[in-house]
């Protein structure tokens, strides 16, 4: 009897959504796709090591592996390219990264 067919509508969280300044800060957050997988970033670069180890944990502890990292949708003048063990790049909002197992030596 006490059906509520109005609880799922509605009552959005009107402080989400609020933080759109123009600010330079460190505090802009955007969301990355590592191998189909959001992550929030906070910073305004990624390296190698940190697209690695989003998708590979432990990669820290496997150095003999080495791995291929590409991105698509990245920043105005590079929007898509290979990222090298020691390189980082400008991270964008929606920006994709792939991660694939190059092999071991």
């Amino acid at each position: 009897m006490t059906k509520d067919d109005n609880s799922g509508h509605g009552g959005g969280h009107p402080g989400q959504g609020d933080n759109h300044g123009q600010g330079g800060g460190s505090d802009h957050t955007v969301t990355i796709i590592v191998e189909g997988t959001a992550h929030e970033w906070t910073k305004k670069e990624i390296t190698y090591d940190e697209v690695v180890t989003l998708e590979i944990p432990d990669y820290a502890q496997h150095p003999e592996i080495t791995y291929s990292v590409t991105y698509k949708k990245g920043q105005g003048n590079k929007p898509e390219g290979d990222l090298a063990k020691g390189e980082s790049v400008k991270v964008k909002d929606g920006m994709i990264f792939n991660v694939s197992e190059t092999g071991q030596s």
